[in-house]
């Protein structure tokens, strides 16, 4: 006989719907040209420049490996530093390069969004929004009283 570790059938279903949410992280898409890391590095820097650590706050991830995902977007010609004047840290910034290509792979992942959209059934896209942010909202809030 196995004891469910779920107070309810409703929590295990959600758990098993966010699992599949959260394989999703490593999707890839046929023509991209970016890493995912590369990609998500770059969705932090298009709004505006970031430090090293600031991004790894951001990201949730260690600082060494967002640098070693850093140093390869830079070798790859996607990002680069630059020394801002009063401040010992250097600055990241997408190149021209890497501009081009996270406009290319965000017009890849929005498609298949609107193809996911338009199979959305029931539902919507403007309330998938509404109640994603509220979920996010209360995990950031039930994490930091767990003092995490």
């Amino acid at each position: 006989m196995t004891i469910s570790p779920w107070a309810s059938q409703q929590i295990h279903d959600l758990v098993d719907e966010l699992q599949r949410l959260n394989r999703r992280k490593a999707n890839t898409f046929a023509g991209a040209i970016l890493e995912a890391s590369a990609f998500n590095i770059l969705w932090r820097l298009w709004e505006g420049p970031r430090t090293l650590r600031e991004l790894s706050v951001e990201l949730e991830l260690e600082q060494s490996t967002v640098n070693r995902q850093v140093n390869a977007a830079i070798k790859h010609g996607y990002i680069e530093r630059f020394a801002v004047e009063g401040s010992a840290s250097k600055m990241l910034r997408p190149t021209d390069a890497g501009r081009a290509a996270f406009e290319h792979d965000g017009d890849l992942r929005a498609d298949r969004l609107r193809r996911v959209f338009d199979d959305l059934a029931p539902g919507s896209p403007e309330a998938l929004l509404r109640e994603l942010r509220a979920y996010n909202d209360a995990y950031e809030r039930a994490v930091r009283a767990e003092g995490l």
